[in-house]
């Protein structure tokens, strides 16, 4: 095996910590010595051992010349953990792979320098691109203090989110919703408008047997959540956050007796200021944000500039209905030379569906 192949090794380690770590990255690492393998681990859980520590904690020999390939350039400060830096000086490991350079100010090339300066090889950028899309999540909190946001959305060939009866269950098939139970595993937040909550009272959980499920958050400008709503009766089970513009404290006391949290933004356009909702949860470690709204929030998010990537799952069938719902609606843009770009689209086959996901172009970054 190459540099390529034991950093496609570590890669597959780093992704078993998906949807465990945030807001931390996900991070693999392989220990070899005479060309075996003597070492494996990866970052688990958010605040415990990072990935290096974890290899060398399982090492079959002592790792003394051994060469470690890693992710994600070692850390060098102390955090919930001490230096990663440390470890792998004290181990006598001779050569150091990395895959990625850690954007975070506190490190940012400076673990690189500090194992070059004890003597330790160090080669870089094997496997970057897949290493960084590992973490693009953790790339982007991390140097803008705010969510990374992807929205996601089912709809027909013909563009409809629902039939004209407003009927939407289901679009896609069994494939495809497992898809998406994964992303609600991988993601911190989940965010919809009060419409979706008034029309179909969902849950807004990962069903997976061992999943994780996500910060619920609904954009309610004017405080139309019912009390009965499946996202407030589960509150206490799980987190449920109220962003609002109502600045009455005593309509938001049985939402809170109920468990939810109440974030007041102020208002703009009618709706709630996305960019400082953005701020807010960038604030309380909120790295990730799925948005399964409706149009109306969808064309908010867009116009605002807070999403980075576009999930579409495409199911080959055909609503019609000029009344039936398409998944980004509001005011449009006037011209096709106005419209939102979008760019490095990837499909995938899910079933019968099809799963578009492309990067959103030139999103807009504001300071809180």
């Amino acid at each position: 095996m190459d540099d390529r192949a034991y950093m496609r090794l570590a890669l597959q380690l780093a992704e078993k910590g998906c949807g465990w770590t945030a807001p931390n990255p996900m991070v693999g690492a392989v220990i070899v010595k005479n060309e075996r393998i003597i070492g494996q681990g990866w970052h688990e859980r958010y605040g415990g051992p990072h990935a290096e520590r974890n290899a060398l904690a399982v090492c079959t020999e002592s790792a003394e010349g051994a060469v470690m390939y890693v992710t994600l350039e070692p850390c060098c400060h102390y955090g919930k953990q001490p230096p990663c830096t440390d470890a792998i000086i004290a181990s006598g490991v001779r050569r150091v792979v990395v895959g990625s350079t850690d954007p975070n100010p506190l490190v940012a090339g400076k673990g690189i320098g500090i194992l070059r300066a004890h003597g330790i090889e160090v080669t870089e950028h094997v496997l970057r691109e897949e290493c960084d899309a590992l973490n693009e999540v953790f790339f982007h909190y991390i140097q803008t203090n705010r969510p990374f946001v992807v929205m996601k959305y089912a709809m027909t060939m013909d563009g409809k989110i629902a039939a004209y009866t407003g009927d939407s269950k289901w679009i896609t098939g069994d494939e495809a919703r497992a898809h998406v139970q994964r992303q609600r595993h991988r993601y911190t937040a989940i965010m919809v408008g009060v419409g979706t909550i008034l029309a179909d009272d969902p849950m807004l959980t990962c069903r997976l047997p061992d999943g994780r499920s996500p910060v619920r958050i609904v954009c309610d400008t004017h405080l139309r959540t019912p009390l009965a709503a499946q996202v407030v009766t589960g509150a206490r089970h799980t987190p449920t956050i109220l962003a609002t513009c109502c600045t009455d404290t005593a309509s938001h006391r049985a939402f809170e007796e109920s468990g939810c949290r109440m974030i007041v933004v102020e208002e703009k356009e009618g709706h709630v200021d996305m960019q400082q909702l953005m701020c807010r949860l960038g604030q309380e470690q909120i790295d990730s944000v799925l948005l399964e709204g409706g149009g109306t929030l969808n064309w908010a998010a867009l116009k605002s500039g807070i999403v980075q990537k576009v999930q579409a799952y495409i199911a080959p069938k055909l609503f019609g209905g000029e009344t039936a719902r398409t998944p980004v609606e509001g005011a449009g843009v006037p011209a096709p030379a106005d419209a939102f770009h979008l760019q490095n689209s990837t499909v995938t086959k899910l079933g019968d569906d099809f799963l578009i996901e492309s990067e959103v172009v030139n999103h807009v970054h504001w300071d809180c």
